[in-house]
């Protein structure tokens, strides 16, 4: 893969839900000299929202929100954002003296159309992981709630209610698996897309990373080994898997750690969330009109 250098800089997008393991597969990555992985800049959510600001701005949220709309109605919108972007990316990769900048953002799958608007051209990266695994995850690591408050068996009707509870980021982070997983699984045939899976990565590390490498155009050969040391850039950084500060090798520890840690009845919330996808955007969108209420 070459850099147009009338097109920017050459970015390449990490996707994966939040505990999928995307910090660790970033930091692989970015062990190869031409490559760079920043924990998580979230720029493109914040470019798909410019001009959306807190109900608390003393200019005016309406007045702001009106104004930039108007204004950029008259222009071409999506080539503004790219310039933005690409001047970003590309001042960090100066910065950085290296050629491909891997953008890991796992809430990306929120805005996975506007990634191909600005970035039709970027490769992806999907890592894919058991999902009972990021529960699990998101259970010890976070303390997300994953069934609801009666001892009976969980619905889905009854999630719903519980979310609706909860505080905005534990809401959130739900909202993550049950809508961010068939997103990203119906991502899996875009052009340009390399799928990775999380156990076959704990697995075969060195393998995966090569194969990674070679699809982003660098050579396999200059790859470090595949080790999770040299993280301490992760302590400067708001974002990221501090876990992987407390290993130096990859290892399967993690795969199946989930059938230790969730209960039958949290496993059976998840099957619930595979099983009916479709009745999530009622859950998505009472969060929303929650969250409008509260700003409002």
């Amino acid at each position: 893969m070459s850099q147009d250098a009338n097109r920017g800089a050459t970015v390449c997008f990490l996707l994966g839900l939040p505990r999928s393991g995307t910090t660790l597969l970033a930091h692989l990555l970015q062990q190869h000299p031409e490559i760079t992985a920043p924990p998580e800049p979230w720029l493109m959510l914040a470019l798909e929202a410019f001009g959306r600001v807190d109900h608390r701005h003393p200019a005016g949220t309406s007045l702001i929100e009106t104004a930039t709309s108007e204004f950029l109605g008259r222009i071409d919108r999506a080539a503004v954002s790219r310039a933005f972007a690409d001047a970003a990316y590309g001042a960090y990769l100066s910065s950085a003296g290296k050629r491909i900048i891997v953008d890991k953002t796992p809430r990306y799958w929120m805005v996975l159309d506007y990634l191909d608007l600005l970035y039709p051209e970027a490769p992806h990266i999907l890592l894919m992981r058991n999902p009972y695994a990021i529960a699990a995850s998101l259970k010890s690591t976070w303390g997300i709630p994953l069934q609801a408050e009666s001892s009976r068996s969980v619905s889905l009707s009854s999630l719903a209610d519980l979310m609706l509870r909860l505080p905005d980021s534990i809401a959130t982070s739900l909202a993550d698996l049950v809508l961010g997983l068939p997103k990203l699984a119906a991502h899996r045939d875009r052009r340009q897309t390399m799928v990775v899976q999380y156990e076959r990565l704990a697995a075969c590390p060195e393998e995966e990373i090569q194969r990674l490498i070679a699809g982003l155009g660098c050579d396999p050969k200059d790859s470090a080994a595949t080790s999770t040391a040299r993280a301490d850039y992760l302590h400067s950084s708001s974002f990221g898997d501090r876990k992987i500060l407390e290993r130096r090798t990859v290892d399967e520890k993690s795969v199946d750690a989930w059938q230790v840690q969730l209960g039958i009845e949290e496993m059976q919330t998840i099957t619930d969330h595979r099983r009916r996808v479709d009745d999530t955007a009622r859950i998505w969108s009472g969060i929303a009109a929650r969250t409008t209420s509260r700003s409002g």
